[in-house]
């Protein structure tokens, strides 16, 4: 099994030794649970899988700023309403699989099996919440105008490379001084 080097792009050396094979597998799996629980958290990965900026407060300044007409307004704010139960019911669950995976992480002897399954039920949870996400989007799509989706097309993109430069900001001043 070779090991990619994400820094050079390139291949390592194979990983010969079983130990060596299980602690990379071990350290994969942690930091896909980890990864998933991280976007699909509400606030984490960007509002990420399901309870993003379409599902919550950005919204209304989204539909006011393509002039959405009271009409389609209220059939967003619908199609977001009939979804809201299974969100919290979803974001329960993954509160619950982070607790699951930390009380995993932390015994004496890590549970590779209950891991691994942790992760699947992980995965098709992040997958019911996006092919969730996917259909309250198409939904919505039906009730704009093809000219108004445009239009929040492009200012979701400006604010995503505002909130970019924004982070990129932050990190300099909070980088360590050398």
């Amino acid at each position: 099994m070779y090991v990619a080097n994400p820094i050079e792009g390139t291949l390592m050396t194979p990983i010969s030794s079983p130990v060596r094979r299980f602690a990379a597998t071990l350290a994969l799996a942690l930091a896909s649970a980890f990864a998933v629980n991280a976007l699909a958290a509400p606030g984490g990965g960007h509002h990420a899988m399901g309870d993003g900026p379409l599902m919550g407060g950005m919204l209304p300044r989204l539909l006011e700023r393509v002039n959405a007409s009271p009409e389609q307004r209220a059939q967003v704010q619908q199609i977001i309403d009939r979804n809201a139960t299974e969100r919290q019911a979803q974001r329960e669950a993954r509160r619950e699989m982070r607790e699951q995976a930390m009380a995993l992480f932390t015994q004496p002897t890590v549970d590779a099996n209950a891991l691994e399954a942790l992760r699947q039920k992980q995965m098709a949870l992040a997958d019911d919440a996006s092919k969730r996400l996917t259909a309250s989007m198409l939904e919505i799509s039906r009730v704009l105008t093809p000219e108004q989706r445009a239009q929040m097309a492009s200012y979701m993109s400006q604010r995503g490379e505002m909130m970019r430069r924004h982070y990129q900001e932050r990190r300099a001043v909070d980088a360590p001084k050398s």
